[in-house]
């Protein structure tokens, strides 16, 4: 490091500190002219390039995933600490990865692995959107049989699309075909029975 006063190359670290970001901000003096200045240390990551479903190529953005993210979780009770931990896990997971380029459905997929084990409304969301279905019925099949990212563990009750969807149709009120459309062998006897039981018949309206 040259000294931007004199421009020598010889220093001492007055002080060390670790910034929020990650980054390391050192104090430093000059060995020949003795002034102090301070520096700042990043590490300087190369994310992959994501291959979008039209063939086109753009870098890894973690601004653009937390605004995806954000958009799931609006009016969630999801904090933005735990959007900002989720961006941070995937961005680490793609580094470690170790390719240059990664394919978007692969990232989608493990997004949705996340929104699951943070919230159902939110999971269910960025599934609606991320994927393309032709029917409702089709969404909770493919929700229902989709395997997400194996490396993230279920630890908590999990939203049951198909649950959702026979509790939904076990509030609409079925007609009953036993009194209606194919009445039972037992009210025709009953109907048989009022006929031929006296009195029962009405009176008739016209006097004799």
């Amino acid at each position: 490091m040259k000294c931007p006063f004199c421009g020598h190359s010889e220093d001492k670290v007055l002080d060390t500190r670790v910034q929020k970001d990650g980054g390391i901000r050192r104090r430093r003096e000059c060995l020949s002219c003795k002034s102090r200045y301070s520096t700042l240390e990043n590490v300087i990551l190369t994310y992959p390039f994501i291959i979008k479903k039209d063939g086109r190529r753009e870098p890894f953005s973690k601004e653009k995933l937390l605004r995806g993210l954000q958009a799931a979780a609006q009016k969630r009770p999801i904090g933005l600490n735990q959007l900002e931990g989720v961006t941070e896990r995937i961005a680490a997971w793609l580094m470690t990865r170790g390719e240059s380029e990664v394919a978007s459905k692969l990232i989608g997929r493990r997004v949705m692995a996340e929104l699951k084990q943070l919230d159902d409304v939110a999971y269910v969301r960025f599934a609606s959107v991320y994927r393309t279905f032709k029917d409702v019925q089709e969404f909770v099949e493919k929700l229902e049989g989709d395997e997400l990212i194996d490396m993230i563990d279920s630890t908590g009750p999990q939203l049951s699309l198909s649950a959702m969807a026979l509790n939904a149709n076990t509030l609409v009120p079925q007609p009953n075909t036993t009194t209606l459309g194919n009445p039972s062998s037992t009210t025709l006897r009953n109907l048989e029975n009022e006929k031929t039981i006296p009195g029962n018949s009405p009176p008739n309206p016209v006097s004799n």
